[in-house]
């Protein structure tokens, strides 16, 4: 939730970094400061600096040339490549304070770059370099009088971001907002600030410098107090969408905080995959299918409830204990004293959990899916293609799977590009992992025929 009026710890030294948009600071604990109203008023300013900032930057971006963008990103590749050592560091020093305030072993995974991860983190930037880009006009149709319509897709123009503590996710909102041709203020949780600077100051800007482009149009916001979140979603002028990532309460909170100020969201708030065993089910492809959605526990695809058929739950409980064993999760099982669709990945103290419950046939779990979870997605296990049939037309979520894991929703698995997250909407416009092509306002163009 967010909070003012609290008082800043005494005990804490402050550090203090002057940054492109207003001065970073940090507790040296790492603890984010808590903020009362003055506090508030110089973290409001420091967040409309970024925006002001990354507006005035806007147009050297939606004018680059695609070979400059690819450019750019390339050099992103590079250069996170060759300042390996310097963002490892700083990621290091965030995860040695947050394993101090006592951080969850989920929750520090993904506050984790591993070596492997950077790597990872370089591949992604080359393959959204080579990704084609958009058609910025398109033909509709012709019209009376000599006149023809062209659809225009324009960038927003500067697009926030606020963002769970996740070091990777500052480079994939920032590429995503470049290849989109979109500038960008980013706010990430307090506990990944310093390897987002690091990644800022050592990789994105300096490539974007490189490629021709204002570096000011990727901005982080230097502050770690929790009122620059809400700060972020009050800027319609400036920051007319902002995309919202984390904890549920808090995201709802902001997109309700960002609609009183006219400010549109993309908001991913909760997750949490759901997989059903049908009677038709094979035990092996079970188990394998819970080992696999659980091979981390910290994100929001992961396995979260399993309900099975009662028909086969006998028969198919020994293989899913196995992989519960192996992965070191429980099961949480009847009676519940949770509500079913409860989200264990943001349970730092019981994460390491999946509710189990057994129904009577393939409506009751997608009923449950459907009106108990979030909607993020859902899998059935069955060698049936009608049940599978009947389990994809009726669930409503923004993924549905077939003997595949809820894992795989995700913006790299599936397109082969980064997300800025996955959008759970019910309502027309993108939906699931939201990429640089949905980054985009249509304008209608009526021109001379042959222009």
């Amino acid at each position: 939730m967010l909070r003012s009026g609290a008082r800043v710890r005494g005990p804490d030294r402050l550090r203090v970094r002057r940054t492109s948009c207003g001065t970073l600071v940090t507790s040296e604990s790492g603890v984010g400061l808590r903020e009362d109203s003055a506090v508030a008023d110089v973290v409001a300013k420091a967040v409309e600096e970024c925006a002001r900032a990354a507006k005035r930057a806007a147009p050297s971006l939606a004018t680059a040339t695609d070979a400059s963008i690819d450019a750019a990103l390339t050099a992103m590749a590079d250069r996170l490549l060759a300042q390996r050592d310097a963002v490892l560091a700083a990621n290091e020093e965030d995860v040695a304070r947050s394993r101090a305030d006592g951080m969850s072993a989920g929750l520090l995974d993904r506050l984790t770059i591993t070596e492997e991860r950077l790597t990872g983190m370089a591949e992604q930037l080359r393959l959204l370099a080579g990704s084609p880009h958009p058609e910025r006009s398109i033909p509709v149709s012709t019209l009376d009088g000599g006149l023809r319509l062209v659809e225009r897709r324009r960038p927003v123009g500067v697009i926030g971001a606020n963002y769970e503590a996740r070091p990777n996710v500052t480079v994939d909102v920032a590429s995503q907002l470049v290849k989109s041709r979109n500038a960008g203020v980013l706010r990430t949780g307090s506990a990944a600030l310093g390897s987002a600077q690091r990644l800022l100051e050592t990789v994105i800007a300096p490539a974007l410098a490189d490629a021709g482009i204002d570096a000011d149009v990727v901005q982080l916001v230097p502050r770690v107090e929790r009122e620059a979140a809400a700060a972020l979603v009050r800027l319609p002028d400036l920051v007319p969408l902002v995309i919202l990532r984390g904890s549920g309460e808090s995201t709802r909170a902001l997109a309700m905080e960002a609609a009183t100020h006219g400010v549109r969201t993309l908001a991913h708030a909760d997750g949490g995959g759901v997989l059903y065993v049908d009677e038709a089910a094979d035990p092996d492809k079970v188990r394998s299918l819970v080992l696999a959605s659980l091979d981390r526990l910290g994100v929001c695809n992961r396995l979260n409830l399993l309900l099975i058929h009662s028909a086969v739950h006998d028969a198919v409980w020994p293989g899913v204990s196995e992989a519960l064993a192996e992965r070191g999760v429980r099961a949480s099982l009847p009676p519940h004293e949770h509500p079913i669709g409860y989200e264990w990945a943001l349970d730092s103290d019981r994460e390491a959990t999946v509710t189990v419950a057994q129904v009577g046939d393939l409506d009751e779990a997608v009923r449950i899916a459907n009106e108990h979870t979030s909607g993020l997605a859902a899998g059935i296990a069955t060698e049936s293609a009608g049940a599978a049939e009947s389990f994809f037309d009726a669930y409503q979520g923004t993924g549905v799977f077939w003997n595949a894991p809820t894992r795989l929703l995700d913006g790299f698995k599936l397109l082969g590009v980064p997300e800025t997250g996955i959008n759970l909407d019910k309502v027309p416009g993108p939906r699931g992992p939201v990429t640089y092509t949905d980054l985009y306002v249509r304008q209608y163009a009526v021109l001379p025929e042959g222009r």
